[in-house]
């Protein structure tokens, strides 16, 4: 799973370890983050210098101990059904009385070290993240244009309508990405059938989130809406040489 540079909070990484989630930010300005030493006696050869020399920012794996049975009720609260964004905003509270948070805090910090220690020599795994994320900012650019009445935000207070505008505004976002990846697959036949040279890597390079092609504000034809659309091919079929 990837997400944007916000997505490092140390409660984020515990949470998405727990639940068994392979979290892979997009990571910048990695040089002003800390990676934590397992034991303040811990020394390695060749990285030992991204390491912090401060014994505080070692992990508490007593802490971790002591609150494991924590950490499995929220767990099992997740998959039972609790919102998960509720149990974020627990989990983002930053007391020291807080004792959930603090087991979830050690834990992400164990995890986002392992993270930056294979984010930092892979530039493979860097690129992947980076595509990842582009795609979906790209989709949020996307929903954040057509909520055009709203600027993307809720104006209601009500649950309901909230989980309404949001599922509506997905399900017009994805009908609109779906038509315009037909017809760009429409195109790419055509052009195809032409003998135009159609090239993989440009054809990798596209994208459905497009806004040239999108009529906001006109006239919506909801007269043929009763009439199911035909079979979806959406195997592309280019010739061999342009494979």
């Amino acid at each position: 799973m990837h997400a944007d540079t916000q997505g490092q909070s140390f409660p984020v990484f515990g949470l998405a370890h727990l639940l068994g989630i392979d979290l892979l930010p997009r990571i910048r300005n990695f040089q002003d983050l800390t990676f934590h030493r397992p034991d303040p006696g811990a020394r390695y050869r060749h990285i030992d210098a991204l390491f912090s020399t401060d014994p505080r920012t070692c992990i508490d794996w007593q802490l971790i101990e002591n609150g494991w049975k924590d950490l499995i009720q929220v767990g099992l609260s997740v998959r039972e059904g609790v919102s998960s964004v509720t149990l974020l905003r627990r989990l983002n509270n930053h007391s020291q009385k807080n004792q959930i948070y603090r087991v979830f805090r050690e834990v992400g910090r164990a995890i986002c070290t392992i993270v930056l220690l294979r984010y930092l020599p892979d530039p493979q795994l860097r690129e992947q993240i980076a595509r990842a994320t582009n795609k979906a900012e790209a989709y949020n650019g996307c929903t954040k244009w057509l909520h055009s009445g709203g600027d993307s935000y809720l104006r209601s207070r009500d649950p309901e309508l909230q989980e309404k505008a949001v599922k509506f505004l997905g399900l017009m976002a994805n009908s609109i990405i779906f038509s315009t990846t037909v017809d760009m697959t429409d195109t790419l036949r055509q052009m195809a059938a032409q003998g135009r040279e159609v090239n993989p890597y440009d054809i990798a390079a596209l994208s459905p989130h497009r806004r040239d092609n999108v009529l906001r504000f006109g006239d919506y034809d909801t007269a043929t809406l009763h009439i199911p659309p035909g079979p979806y091919d959406s195997a592309l079929r280019l010739p061999a040489d342009g494979l």
